[in-house]
């Protein structure tokens, strides 16, 4: 079998390729900003809207449902079509989509556009990995993956913090169309500078290299079918919602088996399953879908605690985590750069300080009065985001290096739709326990330690998961990593 590599048309230059990263890192920031400003903006479009509980909800999960449904089958698309044409077109539709949420003039208007915005995000998103896969090798791709991961640090912790300075400044009348409309310059800005400096690489030439639209609707139906309870937990009443949990997974069993059919019959699959049997991928991404279920979870319940039953403000309440934000983009910056050099053991280490971090905020729950919480947190928050830093950039390097390039788009939907899942699982799970305490009459201090526990039963079973492709490595070690050229294949 004869092998061809394709060339870019024309040559990348090291200074190029650092600002195309950070127009992939701005159109990212906004993107997943979106997952949590618009938390603290619900009393705001309660007043200002009209907006019923039912919508509020739909706000929130809707555009968790579509981030997550676009994932794969668009980081397919980009694999296939050129990953430029595809980030260009998410950007552009969901810059046009945030500044539709801002102009609706009705509850349902918002959800229909909100839903449009999070199937942009999750278009954008895959483009993103790729791209770094494909314009950057060795040490460099780590520290461009060091980057994103404090990408997705900071803006998953400080979009309460935004949200809440947007609101104190415009008021509660018209302060959530501001939420969405600070996406406009930032939106317009990444796609004028990404026409001109993302590479153009030229898509794929191969005539199997087909779209698999049952694939699609299989994996997106799975999918939908798992998140749909998961994200509507608390609005959804009575157990008759969990039924759908047996159902996605059959509907993702008959994708696997579709899958495997399109490889036996020499057809390009939209998941390669070949990658499944590379243990730095498959372990990465349950290490990756069980983290977020702890991570994401602890703005959730300590967001309610402080506003709920603490009194903060929204903005009060967004300050109190900014330790987590800033010590979490300082770890991934600095794990970007230490992951070549100690590999997994340094997601052992990272997953340890979340562990850490968040039975000190327990502790400070238990030993320190409401009103000083935020203070008190401050040290363990630190100690959890640094953690939390060196955690996710080191383990998307780890998981994504043995990827070939050209399968880098659906690899990185992969990954990305397990931590969308997670989260929305994490949530589920420790909302619950938090929740159900409180309507039991427990106090609200007892509430968020149990919630907190739950969220260190995930970090420590990502821990487990890290121990073990640790003990596996050292047993027998991955074959060594792709050289440069096989790292440019498209």
């Amino acid at each position: 079998m004869t092998t061809t590599w394709a060339k870019p048309q024309r040559p990348v230059t090291d200074d190029r390729r650092w600002k195309a990263l950070g127009v992939c890192l701005a159109a990212g920031f906004i993107s997943l900003l979106d997952t949590s400003i618009v938390n603290v903006a619900l009393p705001s479009m309660e007043r200002g809207l009209g907006a019923t509980e039912a919508a509020q909800s739909w706000v929130v999960s809707g555009y968790a449902l579509t981030f997550g449904l676009a994932l794969v089958p668009a980081g397919r698309l980009g694999d296939m079509r050129g990953r430029r044409q595809a980030f260009l077109v998410g950007l552009a539709l969901f810059t046009v989509a945030s500044t539709a949420c801002g102009l609706a003039a009705s509850p349902d208007r918002l959800v229909v556009f909100r839903l449009i915005q999070g199937a942009a995000a999750g278009m954008v998103a895959p483009q993103t990995s790729g791209l770094i896969q494909q314009m950057f090798q060795g040490t460099d791709r780590a520290k461009a993956f060091g980057l994103l991961g404090s990408v997705i640090g900071v803006s998953t912790a400080v979009g309460p913090l935004a949200g809440g300075l947007i609101i104190d400044a415009v008021g509660t009348g018209d302060g959530w169309r501001w939420v969405f409309f600070v996406n406009l310059p930032i939106g317009i800005a990444a796609f004028a500078a990404g026409l001109r400096l993302l590479p153009r690489y030229p898509a794929s030439t191969d005539r199997r290299e087909r779209f698999d639209p049952l694939g699609v609707l299989l994996l997106g139906s799975g999918v939908l079918a798992l998140m749909l309870p998961l994200v509507q937990e608390q609005q959804w009443t009575g157990p008759e919602k969990w039924a759908l949990l047996p159902v996605g997974a059959v509907l993702l069993g008959l994708f696997w088996v579709w899958e495997r059919r399109q490889g036996r019959l020499g057809r390009a699959p939209l998941v390669d399953l070949s990658l499944f049997s590379q243990r730095s991928f498959t372990l990465g991404a349950l290490i990756s879908l069980t983290y977020f279920a702890g991570f994401t979870t602890v703005f959730f319940v300590v967001a309610l605690f402080l506003q709920n039953a603490a009194g903060y403000s929204a903005l009060a309440a967004g300050v109190s985590v900014l330790p987590f934000a800033i010590a979490s983009a300082v770890g991934a910056a600095l794990g970007g750069r230490l992951v070549m050099r100690h590999g997994r053991k340094l997601v052992v280490i990272g997953l340890s300080g979340v562990a850490l971090g968040l039975l000190g905020i327990i502790a400070v729950v238990r030993l320190v009065p409401m009103e000083s919480f935020g203070w008190a947190a401050m040290v363990p928050m630190v100690v959890g985001g640094i953690g939390s830093g060196i955690t996710v950039s080191p383990n998307t390097t780890l998981t994504l290096t043995r990827v070939p390039v050209k399968r880098a788009g659906a690899a990185g939907g992969v990954l990305q739709t397990g931590q969308r899942v997670g989260s929305a699982a994490g949530i589920a799970v420790v909302g619950s326990v938090y929740f159900a305490h409180l309507a039991h009459r427990g106090p609200a201090t007892e509430a968020l330690q149990l919630g907190l526990l739950t969220s260190v039963g995930f970090i420590l079973v990502a821990l487990g998961l890290a121990v073990a492709d640790l003990g596996e490595r050292a047993k027998a070690p991955d074959a060594p990593a792709l050289d440069d050229r096989e790292a440019l294949e498209i």
